[in-house]
């Protein structure tokens, strides 16, 4: 949770995405000194988190940004700089030549994207265009299948017995590329790497090969994260194929980094215990919490009934579904409380939305000096200009 003074916090509009500057920079920190150690490229995943007022001080850290399609290709390229990677299951035709104008390395899906749009990189062609694909290793230790991308009728990557098929496209590749990991340690990323090494090994070694990206799903930034396996993977990798690795962490960057302050506005009786509704909502805010789904932290409570007074929290939406979680305090909630749910930087502002016309919550910034400033506040024109 960060740190943040009750007098402040009453300042803060609700709802609120509030992040902390300075835990930022102990997670920017801690990434770097892998770069360091191992001589590796870190890229901000931007799909986990986006917030871009901060991308020049990120950018003192990492060597760029990591995209899933143009808009987040253009946002990384105008507001951080340095590298920009793409990779996308497919790609608009309309939209690729701004692609490949902004991108540094693009990396396909699969032969037919390769075959369609690999020579529209190779045009006017720089030394920093490069082309990669993804591979499925057909490994992965992902215990949520909706996040799994080596499930059975997996979207993503190709696999050893296809690749081996096409020679030729091999021998026109920079780089190759896989994702397998969720929030997981570098145990996992090891024995991937072993099947990446026993399964690709002879791909990897081909001349033409410069790169390997990790992907992301790498939780570096945790307390106990084996950062030791983390850089034996890189190395084992960069020293028996001459490589260059990259990684892709998202989460690991804004990882305990931020909060999502919210108020109490009624209460309804529940069959358990008082259902506190409030004006954020899992559905719109955190869809995290329903999408996979898990309950959120929140600031001096415990679960339901470890405390004297219990509580359901629930959003402001007309989901039946939408419910936080079951929550205890020591002292009985009034209407305009204020709520502080944990770890909300990452998988939120990305994700939200304004569904029923709920309000988007405020971004705001604490500052390394203590200043609390609020970035950006919403209301109905984003709503409406999102409609027709």
């Amino acid at each position: 949770m960060i740190d943040i003074d009750f007098e402040a916090l009453n300042k803060i509009p609700t709802p609120s995405y509030v992040v902390d500057e300075d835990k930022i920079i102990k997670n920017l920190e801690i990434l770097d000194s892998v770069q360091k150690q191992t001589g590796c490229k870190i890229l901000l995943a931007q799909k986990a988190f986006s917030m871009y007022c901060l991308y020049p001080l990120i950018g003192q850290y990492l060597k760029g940004t990591a995209a899933s399609g143009l808009f987040e290709a253009k946002l990384g390229h105008e507001e951080m700089g340095g590298e920009t990677h793409i990779f996308s299951p497919a790609y608009h035709d309309e939209e690729f030549d701004e692609i490949a104008q902004i991108c540094n390395h693009i990396i396909f899906n699969s032969f037919g994207q390769f075959n369609k749009f690999a020579n529209r990189v190779r045009i006017g062609r720089a030394g920093d265009k490069q082309v990669g694909l993804r591979i499925n290793p057909e490994y992965s230790e992902i215990e949520h299948e909706i996040y799994n991308p080596c499930a059975k009728n997996s979207r993503f990557g190709v696999k050893i017995d296809k690749l081996k098929e096409n020679n030729e496209i091999l021998k026109e590749l920079d780089g190759l590329h896989f994702h397998t990991m969720c929030e997981q340690n570098s145990d996992v990323l090891w024995r991937t790497v072993q099947i990446l090494d026993e399964e690709f090994g002879e791909i990897l070694a081909l001349d033409n090969i410069k790169w390997v990206n990790f992907g992301g799903g790498h939780h570096i930034t945790r307390e106990e994260y084996d950062i030791e396996t983390l850089v034996k993977s890189i190395m084992f990798i960069k020293d028996k194929y001459n490589v260059e690795v990259y990684l892709e962490p998202g989460e690991a960057v804004a990882l305990n980094t931020g909060i999502l302050v919210a108020q109490v506005l009624d209460f309804v009786d529940g069959d358990d215990f008082p259902v506190a509704i409030l004006d954020a909502s899992a559905a719109c805010h955190m869809p995290d919490v329903l999408e996979i789904p898990y309950t959120p932290d929140v600031f001096n409570s415990g679960r339901a009934g470890e405390k004297q007074y219990s509580y359901i929290f629930g959003g402001n939406t007309c989901l039946a579904g939408d419910i936080i979680g079951d929550y205890s305090f020591d002292s009985p909630l009034n209407v305009g409380d204020k709520i502080i749910f944990g770890d909300m930087a990452h998988y939120t502002m990305v994700k939200n939305n304004t569904f029923n016309g709920i309000k988007l919550p405020s971004i705001v910034l604490l500052k390394q000096n203590g200043e609390v400033k609020i970035v950006k506040e919403f209301g109905y024109d984003d709503f409406k200009t999102r409609l027709s």
